[in-house]
């Protein structure tokens, strides 16, 4: 069970998080987060994901306990009795995500360099469909993918964006990535791949100046790229804590037999 000594309250800017903080705030001693060990944070599935995006910027990872105050909050512990906050956090389970580094050069030679939690996408810029290539640890895999774009999901992103693309549902625990392709034209037949997260995927986009693609991690957005590269940060591993019973791996498993 995770012990934290000192614990830092990170609060999202709606009504709902605020009147939550109004009963915390009171409760227990709370300390700034850059002196904390681990941060509750109080807000939905958006608000948790900048946050953890905020620690892989600045390097300094901590553990995370969400409180859902949003909507679906499927990265979130349910909002039960203040009070029995620090009991629970005792009694949480730690789930370890690792996300991926992008590193995206763009049609004029810049590189840059973001982290995602959820997946990586290649997304089109204009009606004109994309053509990319698609190597897997320095194999060509597919010559010319004709198609809309094409991600890189986490087993945590597994459930957003990947599975609206009619891509594979990963177990937290898989060390697997989902190769995606999205509204794939050419190879008609092609629905995508699942690779060992140890693998590094390289897309490159053909005709970029006449079919134009943007690279996507998560919310982050580099346009007009010649060649992406994705491989998992391992540097970079995160901590989630859930409350016994409602863990991340056991909401994926739960997500394939939603109907």
């Amino acid at each position: 069970m995770p012990e934290f000594a000192r614990l830092a309250l990170v609060v999202s800017d709606t009504d709902r998080a605020r009147a939550s903080e109004a009963q915390l705030r009171d409760l227990f001693a709370w300390h700034p987060p850059e002196e904390a060990d681990a941060l509750v944070v109080l807000g939905g599935d958006g608000f948790l994901l900048q946050t953890l995006h905020g620690m892989l910027d600045t390097g300094r990872i901590l553990p995370v306990y969400g409180i859902n105050l949003g909507t679906i909050g499927f990265l979130m512990n349910r909002n039960r009795a203040a009070e029995k906050l620090l009991v629970r956090i005792a009694r949480a389970r730690e789930h370890t995500i690792d996300p991926l580094a992008m590193e995206a050069v763009t049609q004029d030679g810049a590189v840059h360099r973001f982290c995602a939690i959820n997946e990586v996408s290649l997304l089109r810029e204009t009606r004109q469909t994309a053509k990319i290539q698609v190597t897997v640890n320095e194999k060509v895999r597919i010559e010319e993918l004709v198609c809309d774009g094409v991600l890189v999901a986490t087993p945590a992103g597994s459930t957003a964006y990947n599975l609206s693309a009619s891509g594979p549902i990963l177990p937290l625990d898989s060390k697997l990535l989902a190769l995606t392709p999205i509204s794939a034209f050419r190879p008609r037949r092609w629905r995508g791949a699942i690779l060992p997260d140890r693998y590094t995927i390289t897309l490159t986009v053909k005709e970029p100046a006449k079919r134009p693609v943007s690279a996507v991690a998560d919310q982050k957005e580099v346009r007009d790229v010649a060649e992406v590269r994705v491989r998992v940060a391992e540097d970079r591993r995160l901590t989630l804590l859930f409350d016994p019973g409602h863990s991340l791996d056991e909401r994926i498993v739960a997500e394939q037999f939603t109907v």
